[in-house]
């Protein structure tokens, strides 16, 4: 497992982030721990949850996925420092008009939690899951600035932010001199590229946040097992229906034949390489619910699409082409 730094940040991170959002939910902890074993053995030290996980689940309070990834590493004695936990704030985690948002009051609140279940003293990577229009930019930054001085919190992060509020919480880091967002975490993928790419990716790169995309393989979209002649009926209820297209399905085809040719015979690893041959990519959050996903999803460590293979992909799912 090859590891990349998170952004302007020290932090050394495995190629591949190990998502929990399924944990509680598509996964019982007893389906969980085998999972977190065999990925953290695999040299995965990057690991991703968030407090609401999974809280729209009948009978789950939230925080689940957290007393899962908690209870994982005090079970097999994982050695906290050997990890990076990343969690996020913001959702409702209750029925009051403060259990939600990026207020201070909800901050301050939801930390302490989030730290309880994870049954550690810190975390490494804390992130606003969307912004909160109601709550003042420099409110939420001088709080989280407040919890990186009192040792809660390692660097801070964002997700699912318009570029002109992740520029609007840049400028006001740096204008009051607060702790700034190091990590960007978007919805990026072969088939859902214009979101980050229009601007949000320069955003990026000039200054020098960490990418760690979620739903690398568009919810199983880009896996292959829907294809044109083959779309399972349970899927047209799901998210993946909405990428059916001609364009996407030519875009499935020409995956397939990139892997038979590398020899990788997974279309899950194509769509991990695309992103990987990114340099602007930190680590895809990968979401396996059981150890053959979690297998193939690992075989993408380390693979680079040639030059060829990524210009051509790029061409076949060029938002600016087919106007998505």
């Amino acid at each position: 497992m090859e590891y990349r730094n998170l952004g302007r940040t020290g932090l050394q991170v495995s190629e591949l982030c190990l998502g929990t959002m399924q944990f509680g939910w598509t996964a019982t902890e007893e389906q969980s721990y085998p999972i977190l074993n065999a990925a953290y053995q695999a040299g995965i030290n990057f690991f991703d949850t968030a407090d609401i996980y999974s809280r729209w689940v009948q009978g789950n309070p939230g925080g689940v996925a957290e007393t899962i990834l908690g209870n994982w590493m005090k079970k097999f004695n994982i050695p906290r420092h050997q990890v990076i936990l990343a969690t996020k704030v913001r959702g409702r985690m209750g029925d009051g008009p403060n259990d939600e948002g990026l207020s201070r009051a909800h901050i301050m609140q939801a930390v302490d939690a989030s730290l309880r279940r994870l049954d550690t003293d810190y975390i490494d990577i804390y992130q606003t899951h969307w912004f909160d229009e109601n709550t003042p930019i420099e409110e939420s930054l001088s709080t989280l600035t407040d919890l990186v001085h009192q040792g809660k919190v390692r660097y801070i992060g964002c997700s699912n932010y318009p570029a002109w509020r992740l520029m609007e919480a840049l400028w006001v880091s740096q204008s009051k001199h607060l702790a700034r967002y190091d990590s960007l975490q978007p919805h990026f993928n072969l088939v859902h590229r214009a979101e980050f790419e229009r601007e949000l990716a320069e955003v990026c790169q000039s200054y020098q946040l960490g990418v760690i995309p979620y739903s690398p393989l568009a919810g199983g979209f880009l896996t292959g097992k829907y294809r044109k002649d083959h779309t399972p009926e349970s899927s047209r209820q799901g998210g993946a229906s909405k990428y059916f297209s001609e364009q996407n399905w030519a875009l499935l085809e020409k995956m397939d034949s990139i892997g038979k040719d590398r020899g990788w015979h997974s279309m899950s690893q194509v769509a991990l390489a695309w992103l990987l041959s990114d340099p602007l990519i930190t680590s895809p959050i990968i979401g396996p619910r059981s150890l053959d996903q979690l297998q193939d999803n690992l075989g993408a460590a380390g693979l680079r699409l040639l030059p060829d293979e990524k210009e051509s992909l790029d061409e076949y799912s060029d938002w600016r082409k087919f106007n998505i």
